[in-house]
């Protein structure tokens, strides 16, 4: 079966592995990643254990489990990830999760904040994710202005049409 956080590997070498503790996350984007999955596994335990040990005060297990197991989970997108690799002891991934509950489809796009203790990452808190403008490489191309595609004629005739 392949792994719950879209890696395209299998879930015994991907997520597996890191949930069931056989290895620890190399990067803070790889903790990011097995954790959605443990989402999708409803595996709480893992989910308190990757908490960074001065966030787990305001975890509510319940809460998490009820979240987790009354979700269809429906797939990850990691936005961007800035530091967090093997070498570094912060980071940051973005990411947005979605799932449904209570049959409402709710994307939940969040900053993720990682911290290395003793060699190993740990979520340490999120802000809410906020949505870039588009930025057009080109410009805009108005209804009047000849077609781009080289024709001669105005756009709303051409390819607008």
């Amino acid at each position: 079966m392949n792994c719950h956080c879209g890696s395209e590997k299998l879930f015994t070498e991907c997520c597996g592995p890191v949930i069931k503790g056989d290895r620890v996350a190399a990067t803070a984007e790889e903790l990011m990643r097995a954790r959605y999955s443990a989402f999708v596994v409803a595996d709480v335990d893992f989910l308190t254990a990757s908490m960074h040990p001065d966030a787990r005060e305001d975890n509510d297990p319940e809460a998490t489990r009820d979240w987790a197991e009354n979700s269809k989970w429906l797939g990850l997108q990691i936005v961007e990830t800035r530091d967090g690799g093997e070498q570094d002891e912060t980071g940051e991934v973005e990411f947005i999760a979605s799932f449904e509950y209570g049959g409402e489809f709710s994307p939940y796009h969040e900053v993720g904040h990682f911290e290395k203790l003793n060699g190993a990452w740990y979520f340490k808190d999120g802000e809410q994710g906020v949505n870039k403008p588009v930025v057009r490489s080109e410009p805009r191309v108005g209804r009047n202005d000849p077609c781009p595609c080289g024709s001669g004629r105005k756009f709303k005739r051409c390819c607008g049409a």
